[in-house]
């Protein structure tokens, strides 16, 4: 499988606004094209920071400034110089975020998603030195897991072909019950025995039988454990997790 990089899935004609440009004028251009941030960059294209819906929220025009109490504001002016300077700010530089979390077009995807997930942010802009070439949102991540969902050609496959495929996947897999788990495959139903020691050990063995082609159910005879005490706490059996079948 390609290891896909921000160049694979990255949008290139970027919406921006100049950093001189006006509040308004950024809260429009989110608005208009349905977006809640957009990168800010200076009359050389280089990337200076972003703006969000976020950015916008505590303004005086509608009321919504921060208002705290006035000893703290005593004790922390600074703090209150800066409340007061993005809710009146005219400029799109003034409440602009210019800590941007940038990437390069080579930057695997697997990263990207990484840092939004460690910074909570939902777009990451792509740069060449500190010029913007384009824009990963989490959209653009959707896109690429439709993409890359896409069934392939219809092919015959046996039930031992399946079997070996959902055996590699478990023996792969650090979370995989290997050892206490029996796979059988007739015409495209697997059928898991054995026992789990934990819950979600269940739901992931069936995930991955799902995603073998050529499955059609799966059956769960799985007997779940305690790991300590050897406590049968549920045995699920006679259950099965079908699905509609699907060819891939």
């Amino acid at each position: 499988m390609k290891t896909l990089t921000a160049a694979d899935v990255m949008q290139n004609n970027v919406l921006t606004v100049n950093a001189d440009g006006s509040v308004v004028e950024a809260a429009r251009t989110m608005l208009r094209h349905k977006i809640s941030g957009v990168p800010v960059i200076d009359w050389q294209r280089r990337l200076v920071g972003i703006v969000t819906e976020g950015d916008l929220l505590r303004r005086s025009e509608i009321g919504t400034e921060r208002h705290r109490a006035r000893w703290l504001d005593l004790l922390r002016s600074g703090r209150a110089a800066e409340d007061y300077m993005l809710a009146h700010a005219r400029k799109v530089s003034e409440v602009m975020t210019d800590q941007v979390v940038a990437a390069s077009a080579d930057t695997p995807l697997s990263e990207i998603v990484a840092l939004m997930e460690k910074n909570n942010i939902k777009r990451v802009p792509v740069l060449d030195g500190e010029k913007l070439l384009g824009i990963v949102s989490r959209a653009d991540i959707l896109k690429a897991l439709i993409d890359a969902s896409v069934p392939a050609a219809t092919q015959s496959i046996t039930d031992e072909q399946i079997r070996e495929q959902i055996q590699n996947g478990l023996d792969q897999a650090q979370w995989s019950p290997r050892a206490t788990v029996e796979v059988g495959v007739a015409g495209g139903i697997v059928t898991f025995d054995g026992c789990i020691t934990d819950e979600r050990e269940r739901a992931a063995l069936v995930v991955l039988a799902e995603n073998v082609p050529g499955v059609k159910t799966v059956v769960d005879h799985l007997i779940w454990i305690e790991p300590l005490s050897g406590m049968v706490i549920d045995t699920h059996a006679g259950e099965s997790s079908a699905k509609s079948p699907r060819t891939k």
